[in-house]
């Protein structure tokens, strides 16, 4: 079986592959997906379908070809947290866009039971 953290990096190969099914295939059928406050997509979504509805389909809003590149992780017990950067064009200028993230994944029973996101939403918002 597959430790959290090798989960968690398989999960960012699948978004830079493009498999959503394989992320969704992460989650647990309850998963609590929360985006942070100000961030254009905030809000809790519960359920890989929610997940898949109100963040994934909707990325295009901030940005086109957006990314996430992790940079590193730390682990205890059944969390992970991600440090990295998100990455897009400009939706008008077609110009590069970064910001920095931090993701908290907490694990039950070896699927993704909730994710918590942390970036400057300033710097998302002047770049979008």
């Amino acid at each position: 079986m597959a430790s959290n953290k090798e989960i968690i990096e398989s999960l960012y190969g699948y978004f830079d592959a493009g498999d959503v099914p394989a992320v969704l295939a992460l989650m647990s059928d309850d998963i609590e997906w929360t985006e942070a406050d100000g961030f254009p997509l905030a809000g809790t979504f519960v359920g890989p379908q929610a997940v898949l509805d109100g963040v994934f389909m909707r990325l295009g809003e901030i940005g086109d070809h957006w990314g996430v590149v992790a940079d590193q992780y730390v682990v205890e017990g059944d969390t992970v947290v991600t440090l990295g950067n998100y990455t897009w064009k400009h939706k008008t200028t077609g110009e590069p866009a970064a910001a920095k993230m931090a993701h908290v994944w907490s694990f039950r029973d070896g699927k993704i039971a909730a994710f918590q996101q942390h970036v400057d939403t300033v710097k998302v918002l002047e770049l979008s």
